[in-house]
């Protein structure tokens, strides 16, 4: 794994602690019960605070997977 998905990995068991490290990568809103609304803002200060950014909220409804929100960062770190 590298850096990024490592950290991205910590932050997404730090919100969502019973979503087992092999099933993290593969996490949705629609695979996850507990990923609300609240925990989507939670998980974007989670973030924010781990890798020292901005999360744009008007694109947090996009950021709706560990997918999504690591080719977000990717293109973050890109643009910096």
């Amino acid at each position: 794994m590298d850096d990024i998905t490592t950290r991205l990995v910590s932050c997404f068991q730090t919100v969502f602690p019973g979503l087992p490290e092999k099933e993290v990568q593969n996490a949705s809103q629609a695979s996850v019960a507990a990923w609300d609304s609240v925990a989507a803002i939670t998980l974007a200060n989670v973030i924010e605070e781990e890798f020292g950014m901005q999360v744009d909220f008007d694109r947090l409804g996009e950021l709706d997977s560990f997918q999504r929100v690591q080719e977000y960062l990717l293109e973050g770190t890109r643009a910096s």
